[in-house]
């Protein structure tokens, strides 16, 4: 049985180990220097400053399988009501319905944090990830060929959105 909690101080090294995993193996993190414990304390900090969330999927014996979170989309004031977010989730893990609850978490607290909408960035060719967001509700927003590397490959990205909160005067 998975269950979702936030996430604390504690979770950082095995959010390290799903972070660092996808750096060094998929293409879904546009990455390639591992990151260090500090940065990812550091991370974590600032989510927590800025009363974003962090979330995580344990199982039954309370290891961590899998992490999602959101954060600005841009750096610009009119974004402030816009968030990108991210779902990774542990390869052992993987078609078990991990993504889906964490998912459904962040869109949870968007509602409740009156966010207007949540962004997805998502490497072309990554079916399983457009079929959680599809399900999820988001709507296809666009498809840019090559705009990254990793690998020695060219990626594409798609962008997928949902809009979570309509009335900009009720925040």
């Amino acid at each position: 049985m998975i269950s979702i909690r936030h996430a604390n101080e504690n979770d950082m090294e095995a959010i390290l180990q799903i972070c660092n995993h996808e750096i060094m193996q998929g293409t879904a993190f546009w990455m390639v220097t591992p990151r260090t414990l500090n940065e990812q304390r550091t991370w974590f900090q600032s989510r927590e400053e800025a009363n974003l969330p962090v979330f995580v999927a344990v199982d039954e014996k309370q290891t961590i399988v899998g992490y999602g979170s959101y954060g600005p989309f841009r750096a610009y004031d009119g974004f402030r009501h816009t968030v990108e977010h991210s779902v990774y989730v542990t390869p052992s893990a993987h078609g078990k319905g991990v993504g889906t609850m964490l998912l459904k978490a962040l869109i949870t607290y968007a509602e409740r944090s009156h966010v207007h909408a949540m962004i997805a960035c998502i490497t072309g060719g990554n079916m399983a990830s457009i079929r959680l967001h599809e399900q999820a509700g988001f709507k296809h927003g666009g498809f840019l060929p090559e705009v990254g590397q990793k690998f020695g490959e060219w990626l594409d990205l798609v962008f997928m959105y949902k809009i979570i909160f309509h009335d900009p005067e009720e925040k």
